[in-house]
């Protein structure tokens, strides 16, 4: 990924992180339990951190040229993102439990995000 759609996709995530959060806060306030509730905001926390972590590595892909790892970290952390957040977002809002198998995928995506962009850090010059 390339560092403008990085930046893209990240300040995308954080922009539907404040939507997402804020419709959680109030238009499902009344219509969900407690533990969706918990559920749906760990989805907007982790969409978050995520977004912000995608701005982060955008900036530094850009500043630091053309790297294989970052570009494929930025992939992994945006799908992984996707995969996590969404499937706590659908399943808050469902309640079937079977879309709780995706959530480790996601997990694990976003895990080798942020390995390849360790690994490029560790690679830089600077």
């Amino acid at each position: 990924m390339r560092p403008r759609h990085t930046l893209l996709a990240g300040v995308t995530l954080m922009g539907l992180a404040v939507a997402l959060g804020a419709f959680g806060a109030h238009a499902l306030r009344g219509t969900l339990g407690p533990h969706a509730l918990e559920i749906w905001q760990t989805a907007v926390r982790y969409q978050a951190w995520h977004g912000l972590a995608l701005i982060g590595l955008g900036v530094w892909m850009d500043r630091h040229g053309r790297l294989a790892g970052p570009g494929a970290g930025a992939w992994a952390l945006l799908v992984g993102t996707l995969l996590f957040s969404g499937s706590l977002y659908a399943l808050a809002l469902s309640g079937w439990k079977a879309l709780g198998m995706i959530t480790p995928i996601g997990g694990l995506l976003m895990l080798t995000g942020w390995a390849l962009w360790g690994w490029a850090l560790y690679r830089s010059r600077d």
